[in-house]
């Protein structure tokens, strides 16, 4: 498929925002029901939606699951979905605003991990911009100038386990193309939440199950514009956009939900995403070098 970087653009601007009406949603859901159901139902249709769109892509089921690593793609979607229940408890304890202002820390977890865990070489830049954007969690969270919230660890566990699962997908990516590592995404995150959630099944209002509807469209609308986007653009040239889930969720959390921007949320959210964008340009940078090389 021809490479179409502002298609590209487009779609991973239109992507963050269904995943924040997604999160606004999930937030809604999880005020009034247990988190473990919310993300046990969510992950039954998103596992539907995998198995179609591997059985297109690959022909078969069969060919889609196929791997030579099949402990470490369980590993990954069990990750993925135990980071989601981590999240969205952190949007009920924190709110969107302050819970995505810490989880944008992500991108400089996987670039400071990248090294112990898949061998990559991480320069001096790339360091100075990890350390900037911890200023930047710190300047959130307000350790010596405020009581530090308990809750705000939530998010940042979620941000230190998508990272993780970040790292365990690339490195699955050395055996296994992107259709595999979907399936086993979808597919093992539902039967782990599945033995998990069935046991914490409760029953939900008629307006509630309307919500849980349009949360798992959304999910699987998000999941396949954003596979979409990586058909006619490349990773390096859409990733920065990503970002912009931040700006859409704390819209849908101020206008929406009723919460606040305290200054000090602002100034260490712009302080990481700045930190984030800088990781990604260099990590870029060195990609065209060395292709070129």
């Amino acid at each position: 498929m021809q490479t179409n970087t502002k298609l590209g653009i487009m779609l991973m601007i239109l992507t963050t925002f269904i995943f924040a009406i997604q999160d606004g949603i999930s937030q809604h859901l999880a005020v009034n029901n247990n988190v473990v159901m919310i993300v046990m139902v969510r992950y039954w249709f998103f596992a539907a939606f995998v198995i179609a769109i591997a059985r297109k892509q690959s022909g078969s089921i069969r060919a889609a699951a196929r791997t030579r690593q099949p402990i470490l793609q369980i590993a990954r979607g069990t990750l993925l979905a135990l980071e989601i229940c981590v999240m969205v408890t952190a949007f009920v304890y924190l709110g969107l605003v302050e819970s995505h202002a810490i989880f944008a820390c992500y991108p400089l977890l996987i670039a400071a991990l990248s090294g112990p865990i898949l061998g990559e070489s991480v320069g001096w830049r790339r360091w100075a911009a990890i350390g900037i954007g911890f200023v930047g969690v710190l300047v959130i969270l307000q350790p010596g100038f405020a009581v530090f919230s308990p809750a705000a660890a939530i998010p940042l566990l979620a941000a230190f386990m998508f990272a993780l699962y970040g790292l365990l997908t690339r490195y699955a990516a050395r055996l296994d193309n992107t259709t595999t590592s979907f399936f086993w995404t979808g597919t093992s995150g539902a039967v782990v939440m599945t033995v998990i959630g069935i046991w914490f099944w409760e029953p939900m209002s008629a307006s509630d199950w309307r919500w849980m509807a349009t949360l798992c469209v959304t999910g699987a609308a998000g999941h396949w514009l954003l596979i979409k986007v990586y058909e006619v653009a490349e990773a390096s040239a859409v990733q920065p956009f990503a970002y912009l889930q931040l700006v859409f969720a704390s819209m849908i959390g101020v206008g929406l939900m009723g919460e606040t921007i305290r200054p000090n949320v602002a100034l260490g959210a712009a302080i990481v995403v700045g930190a984030g964008l800088f990781t990604l340009w260099r990590a870029r940078q060195k990609q065209v070098v060395s292709s070129s090389e």
